[in-house]
């Protein structure tokens, strides 16, 4: 179900059943996972059959949106409409429901591209050092999924409190596990360098989180979406800066 609910990867059968709906949050990270370790895998490819460094970085930029079928990046433009519109509350949450697409939205995504691009650039110029992208895709869906679950929900959002339903302090301890592995198991496998990165995916998502929260006073999956993409860049930004 969180396959098929958070990632466009074809899967050869769907099931969905309603009783399992509050485990799909504390299984997002186990989706990241997998996402993470396409990427990762993208990465060591193109590097291996020699492509070009902007091509190669162009597609690595990009493949994320791709393989989560470009669900959280939906979050993040109609956030960033909502947001940077700075108008009343009630007309925030109009326009974050708006199906249009509005100036804020098209300028926050070129603004995301052309970093997103330039962090992936360096990070493959500087040592091709990719290992971290694994856990980038993770640390970003256990915080998604924790402030999902902690927070209080916008009332009008169905995502948030769809997920929340018969949801128990075991799913949230579950996440904090997978959280905690996860920090654990980026120092021991990249050091205190991919330490760095995993946690400036928590920083990167808990500032744009708190940022988006504390203007629309609430939780969303948009608001989810907004926070985790920024997290995730903040780790590519991290992997660039220390390099290989």
């Amino acid at each position: 179900m969180s396959l098929g609910m958070f990632c466009a990867i074809p899967l050869p059968f769907n099931l969905w059943d309603d009783k399992c709906m509050n485990l799909m949050l504390p299984c997002f990270p186990l989706v990241g996972a997998l996402i993470g370790a396409i990427w990762w895998g993208a990465a060591k490819l193109l590097v291996f059959a020699g492509a070009h460094i902007a091509l190669c970085s162009a597609a690595l930029a990009a493949l994320p949106f791709f393989l989560t079928g470009f669900l959280h990046l939906d979050g993040y433009m109609d956030t960033s409409d909502a947001v940077l519109s700075r108008r009343p509350l009630e007309d925030k949450l109009r326009i974050l429901k708006d199906p249009h697409t509005g100036a804020f939205s098209v300028i926050m995504i070129a603004v995301l591209f052309v970093f997103q691009f330039a962090a992936v650039y360096a990070a493959v110029d500087n040592g091709k050092y990719f290992l971290p992208l694994i856990f980038i895709a993770v640390i970003s869906r256990c915080a998604s999924s924790l402030s999902v679950l902690w927070l209080k929900p916008m009332p009008q959002s169905g995502y948030a409190n769809m997920f929340r339903q018969n949801t128990k302090t075991a799913h949230k301890i579950f996440l904090i596990l997978i959280l905690a592995c996860a920090l654990a198991l980026s120092l021991l496998s990249a050091g205190v360098w991919g330490l760095i990165v995993s946690v400036s995916v928590i920083f990167g998502y808990a500032g744009a989180f708190l940022y988006a929260y504390t203007d629309l006073k609430g939780v969303s999956g948009d608001v989810a979406g907004f926070a985790l993409v920024i997290g995730e860049l903040c780790g590519l930004v991290a992997l660039a800066l220390i390099g290989g």
